[in-house]
């Protein structure tokens, strides 16, 4: 499959093997696409175009130049670099253990904050407030109805939802009253600089510690990112001994 022919250009041929590389180097987001007919018929249709510009450029003899010598130059050095330092870190990994014993040694760095998930409804009179607060309460509105109907926070579209949230997020008056809300109960007015609000508290989250499972990989990246680091500091020290001319 890899050498089925897709086109010639000038008696050279352009593979699947070709296409198939020349698609892995396209960004990523483009490569999303690699399974629709339409665009794979564009990048053949680019791999086919940068053949024939190709071409043109050894009919006028570019490969001949300075100029084409230098950028070859410079792109062998880029590719040499760069495959250099992928077979330096190539053996470099993070065991299970070496995660596991981090995690137990650096607990504190993953706690969990204390967060509640809540609505709200903004409106800009403490009586409009009181107003939306006795037709709640009395039964006459649901909560989110009142919030799509009156609040003017964007998010009042969403019945008022604001997510999950921790302490430092919002302002200190709104803080102090979601956070000491019991949830299901509805607060307020609370006045802060936006104007005045009612605060429905869905869900409280504790501090707590993160578990293991939730960390881990990041942890293993990290600790990946340090050994990887360490070795090509030592390698870059290494050569600049043995190479750079002082």
């Amino acid at each position: 499959m890899s050498q089925e022919v897709l086109a010639v250009v000038a008696g050279q041929e352009i593979t699947q093997k070709e296409y198939d590389a020349f698609v892995l180097g396209l960004p990523k987001e483009q490569q999303a696409y690699a399974s629709n007919p339409q665009f794979k018929a564009q990048c053949l249709e680019q791999l086919v175009s940068l053949h024939l510009f190709a071409k043109m450029g050894e009919e006028q003899k570019l490969d001949e130049t300075p100029e084409f010598e230098k950028i070859i130059a410079n792109a062998k050095r880029d590719v040499l670099a760069q495959m250099a330092m992928r077979e330096l870190l190539k053996d470099i990994a993070v065991s299970d253990e070496e995660v596991k014993t981090f995690f137990e040694e650096n607990r504190d760095y993953y706690k969990k904050d204390a967060t509640v998930s809540a609505k709200h409804i903004l409106v800009d009179s403490e009586e409009k407030c009181n107003e939306i607060l006795a037709s709640i309460t009395s039964g006459e509105k649901a909560f989110e109805d009142a919030a799509k109907e009156s609040s003017t926070c964007p998010s009042g579209q969403r019945g008022g939802d604001l997510g999950e949230f921790g302490k430092g997020q919002m302002v200190k008056e709104f803080e102090e009253a979601a956070f000491a809300a019991e949830i299901g109960q509805v607060v307020g007015p609370v006045k802060t600089q936006f104007g005045y609000h009612l605060i429905k508290v869905e869900k409280k989250n504790e501090a707590a510690l993160a578990s293991f499972e939730e960390v881990k990989e990041s942890i293993r990246q990290m600790l990946l990112q340090q050994k990887q680091g360490e070795v090509y500091n030592t390698a870059y020290d290494e050569l600049r001994e043995k190479y750079l001319e002082k």
